[in-house]
């Protein structure tokens, strides 16, 4: 991996997480801790992170939690689009399980209007958004917490889905592959989101076009287990067949 694609991942990883120690780094690109210092200096000097003993963190980490925003908010219109039209596949006295992300905060904005209503998320700013609308009981998962994405992840977050069975799964991705599947910043996320798709009998893909054939660091090759993608009008008709092989219905929001 050349120098420049190895900062692009590093500063993926801090979004994602909002903080990244050198020594786990090293050991993950294997490369010297010197190296990753000096990444990270060149990253710093964009005026996103802020250096310190030993890492790194994204430099307004502490207000977006403190006022519970999320970090990756580019491209609201198509998001927003997409969550309403994901909106129209739930069904009240139904049991769901809402990912964490931007994409999917915009389809639990929408479903304040449906009754009784079963969620089960790893988002805490979901839980707070569905958790005082009467009719609507709202479970969450343990787990390690991811301030960008106000997410809880890991093993302890997989775990929670053991032997659990819902009628659909509302997924988000940093970015698809056709080749490496549902790709993401970290490997954290990776379990969490196996378990959610192997405890729903659905399972809805809620992306924009632009994170079609993008690849992040991890990848999770289960497109084989997508039923549904819902995406915006800019999605090429050659990924849309694409997805149409693997037995996915893309669905235009």
């Amino acid at each position: 991996m050349l120098a420049e694609q190895r900062r692009e991942k590093i500063l993926e990883l801090i979004r994602e997480n909002g903080n990244v120690r050198v020594s786990n780094l090293s050991k993950l690109f294997e490369v010297s801790e010197p190296t990753i210092r000096h990444d990270l200096i060149k990253i710093e000097s964009n005026g996103e992170i802020s250096r310190d003993h030993g890492g790194a963190y994204l430099k307004n980490i502490t207000s977006s939690v403190k006022t519970l925003s999320l970090q990756h908010m580019e491209n609201m219109d198509l998001k927003t689009r997409i969550g309403k039209k994901a909106a129209e596949f739930v069904n009240p006295n139904s049991s769901i399980i809402l990912d964490s992300g931007t994409t999917v905060t915009e389809l639990a904005k929408e479903l304040v209007q449906l009754k009784e209503l079963r969620v089960i998320t790893n988002s805490l700013n979901i839980a707070l958004i569905l958790g005082a609308v009467p009719g609507i009981e709202v479970h969450m998962t343990g787990g390690e917490f991811k301030a960008p994405t106000l997410s809880l992840t890991g093993d302890k977050a997989a775990v929670y889905f053991n032997n659990m069975h819902v009628e659909q799964l509302f997924l988000a991705a940093a970015g698809v592959t056709f080749s490496d599947g549902l790709t993401y910043p970290g490997f954290s996320d990776l379990p969490v989101k196996k378990a959610m798709i192997e405890s729903a009998q659905e399972v809805f893909l809620l992306m924009d076009s632009t994170k079609i054939n993008h690849p992040a660091f991890a990848a999770l090759n289960v497109l084989d287990k997508v039923d549904y993608l819902i995406t915006d009008n800019g999605i090429l008709e050659e990924h849309k067949h694409k997805f149409e092989s693997f037995g996915i219905k893309v669905i235009i929001a």
